[in-house]
């Protein structure tokens, strides 16, 4: 099986030692996103509306670096500060996976990298 690193400037760059995604075996395996603005590579301002509108930006921008979108998603890890923020982040994640949403698993986390109130990694089918 090979594997092929997936980077894109459209969203923001790894800030530790990973890549934004791998694709492997048909999969997709993209790496946990934080709401940092890949333009100017700082945490976006606003609430949890804001930055999960920002999370689900960058991880379709990463998928469609590899020709894939966010409706070949299969399966959604997401990691919220604080689950008290939880129908804001559904409205807004409402709006990303709005027919056939995939499979989801969401945590309360005691913190995330840069003071992010949310991260979220994703897997999906490869169309190629």
């Amino acid at each position: 099986m090979s594997k092929e690193v997936i980077f894109t400037d459209k969203a923001p760059k790894p800030i530790g030692p990973y890549s934004q995604a791998v694709k492997a075996g048909g999969f997709i395996f993209v790496a946990g996103q934080i709401p940092i603005d890949p333009k100017t590579g700082e945490l976006v301002t606003g609430g949890i509306r804001e930055q999960t509108k920002r999370v689900f930006e960058n991880i379709k921008a990463i998928l469609e670096a590899v020709g894939a979108s966010l409706e070949d998603v299969v399966y959604v890890t997401v990691y919220l500060k604080d689950l008290g923020m939880f129908k804001e982040f559904n409205e807004v994640y409402s709006y990303y996976f709005q027919k056939d949403p995939p499979s989801r698993v969401t945590v309360q986390v005691a913190d995330l990298p840069r003071g992010a109130l949310i991260e979220v990694s994703v897997i999906a089918a490869s169309r190629r």
